[in-house]
């Protein structure tokens, strides 16, 4: 039997890859101008595709263009981050009503063994660990709600808020645990108005919330660096 044929990532896709991840990691500095002849010499590439991959990350909120100026480093906007935190509250309520509905047993029960399989002791993992724990956990979710619509703009919405919530989560560690176990449980009891109001609780954040750990995120990147 012949084994399925990989496709060869194109050097375009890689390109814009790594400077996606340059730009969620805040590599690029708050407000900073990116200087495309640097970053193009650094990355070995030429200016066209990364222009590209540049134009693409403007489009999807990672980067800013300012008009005969170039790229920015996008900024930490409280007021933006709220509104992406607030977009992907209505996202998750509605795809874990979805869920409830549209979701087998086999499905929920395999994201509850994978949730006490992957529950770490307090302190044994680093916060970039918990977040990818944490990320890993919501997509599913999305994912059994059947709209693979929600689960793009979701990933979209994850990777833009991923720094923040890498500080926002550094106080939560156990807090995050208990709420995705108490919204498996409510999966599993197919209980709609439930699984969404817990989904709502856990991810909702007030704006004077955002505002406090962005002060910290900033502190962070600065310090990085």
């Amino acid at each position: 039997m012949n084994k399925p044929v990989k496709k060869k990532q194109s050097r375009a896709e890689s390109l814009y890859l790594t400077v996606k991840n340059m730009a969620i990691v805040f590599e690029f500095k708050p407000g900073e101008r990116i200087n495309e002849i640097a970053l193009a010499r650094r990355l070995g590439a030429s200016r066209t595709p990364l222009r590209e991959a540049l134009n693409r990350l403007a489009a999807e909120g990672f980067l800013v263009t300012k008009q005969d100026r170039g790229f920015f480093c996008r900024e930490l906007k409280p007021r933006e981050m709220f509104e992406l935190y607030q977009s992907r509250t209505i996202l998750e309520v509605a795809a874990v009503r979805l869920a409830c509905e549209l979701a087998t047993e086999q499905e929920v029960v395999d994201l509850a063994d994978t949730l006490d399989h992957n529950t770490p002791a307090e302190g044994s993992l680093n916060i970039n660990e918990l977040e990818k724990l944490d990320e890993y956990f919501h997509e599913q979710i999305v994912r059994l709600s059947r709209n693979m619509e929600l689960s793009r703009t979701l990933e979209n919405i994850n990777a833009r808020i991923r720094y923040f919530r890498w500080v926002d989560m550094d106080s939560k560690r156990i807090k995050t645990q208990k709420d995705h176990r108490d919204i498996i449980k409510a999966l599993i009891m197919r209980d709609a108005d439930l699984a969404a109001t817990l989904m709502e609780e856990h991810i909702s954040r007030r704006l004077d919330q955002i505002t406090a750990a962005i002060k910290e995120s900033y502190s962070r990147i600065y310090l990085a660096s």
